[in-house]
């Protein structure tokens, strides 16, 4: 999804300063850049409010944690910016990026002389699919790219190099005329989409893979108790190529993506059913109390 010229007009907080979107830049010789020494967030304001705000920012710091780097704010620092920069762009709704980076006073793998800088970006981005693939399923192919085993990769740090087998999965996806791509792990087993968690309804029973190679979403976890809210039964579970298949519905979650339903998966057809659109409407209602 392009960036929305309206948002270049608007403001970045960086490093404890708003600054207007042409001034919020970096150094081209930045170790983030080069080593994607780099961790993010993406979450959504609903009505001027963000939703699960704290507990995106306290991600924001675990992540960076994980990877050696140590943020020179607090958590209230981030939260504050955060609702300054939806005030200074005027924002109601509005997607935010929080994210952080070593800086480039040492290039090299070995950075711990490099400076760790953070930002935050918010503007008005509408869901990461169009409305009628959300309400008709998007389609998935499955990429030839695993989700790494879990002592190779920090799984559960949302780092920037992370997203480089989802990129490369989406692109050949997008390439053969679906929306987006399908990634298994490095036992064969389903992981999640490019960027977003995956469920599956089979007979009333709502499934999802473990967090064992992918991470656990902040979407994802609301849709659990949302689930368990409402009386579904809630497995995270293995789950094999051949069960999702046969599954009755399926559907993503995430930030960006929100609830998206699928409709077809390596040609295997699914409904959009009463379990897809029942969790989508209390989603739905609840980000926006």
């Amino acid at each position: 999804m392009l960036m929305p010229e309206e948002a270049k007009k608007g403001y970045l907080w960086v490093n404890g300063e708003i600054k207007p979107w042409a001034e919020a830049t970096t150094h081209l010789i930045t170790h983030g850049l080069h080593y994607a020494s780099s961790v993010f967030e993406g979450e959504r304001a609903y009505n001027g409010k963000i939703f699960k705000s704290l507990q995106h920012t306290e991600r924001l710091f675990n992540s960076a944690n994980i990877l050696g780097m140590t943020i020179p704010f607090s958590i209230e620092d981030i939260e504050n910016a955060k609702k300054e920069l939806l005030k200074k762009n005027n924002l109601d709704e509005a997607y935010i990026r929080a994210f952080v980076w070593r800086g480039g006073e040492e290039m090299g793998i070995s950075a711990q002389a490099s400076s760790i800088n953070i930002a935050v970006g918010a503007w008005y981005w509408p869901c990461y699919f169009p409305e009628e693939l959300r309400n008709n399923g998007i389609k998935l192919a499955t990429s030839k790219w695993l989700r790494p085993d879990p002592r190779t990769s920090p799984v559960q740090a949302k780092a920037a190099g992370g997203y480089m087998i989802g990129t490369m999965s989406k692109h050949t996806a997008n390439d053969q005329g679906y929306h987006d791509a399908l990634l298994l792990d490095y036992k064969g087993r389903v992981g999640e989409a490019s960027g977003a968690n995956l469920f599956m309804i089979k007979d009333g029973i709502l499934k999802t893979p473990t967090t064992e190679c992918v991470l656990n979403g902040i979407t994802r976890q609301t849709i659990i108790e949302l689930a368990k809210n409402n009386n579904i039964t809630v497995e995270e579970t293995d789950i094999m190529p051949d069960e999702l298949y046969n599954a009755d519905e399926v559907f993503l979650t995430g930030t960006a993506a929100e609830i998206t339903a699928v409709g077809a998966i390596d040609g295997h057809t699914y409904i959009v059913g009463d379990v897809t659109n029942l969790l989508r409407s209390e989603y739905e209602a609840l980000v926006r109390r």
